[in-house]
């Protein structure tokens, strides 16, 4: 199963308007770039059998980041990357969840080097 294409109708909204956005297909699923960084991801986790956020949020708030519902530190070769985090459906089902990660996604942009 590719990455879910009802979460990415949910994510587009919220990222329009806030820079120039690009979507790429990357590792089985949906990357959103903003100003040409990686900001936003969606994959199917086949493991978990689930759809997951991937968040890209800095170092800065990392460790408090990780004490929020459904999130844990995004490890695709098994070692984790530190600054970016995956979401379970637990974090981001509620709209309300999914614009604070779209939003912490979004703060640690705007910190890049355009």
């Amino acid at each position: 199963m590719a990455y879910s294409e009802y979460l990415a109708d949910r994510v587009r909204p919220r990222l329009k308007g806030k820079g120039e956005l690009e979507e790429k297909k990357m590792m089985g699923g949906l990357t959103f770039m903003v100003n040409g960084k990686m900001c936003v991801g969606i994959i199917y986790d086949k493991k978990s059998k689930e759809d997951k956020l991937m968040v890209r949020v800095g170092k800065l708030n990392y460790e408090e980041l990780l004490n929020k519902p459904g999130s844990r530190p995004m490890d695709f070769t098994g070692k984790p990357i530190r600054g970016f985090l995956f979401v379970g459906p637990d974090g981001f089902d509620a709209e309300d969840d999914l614009d604070f990660w779209v939003e912490k996604a979004l703060e640690f942009n705007r910190l890049l080097n355009p």
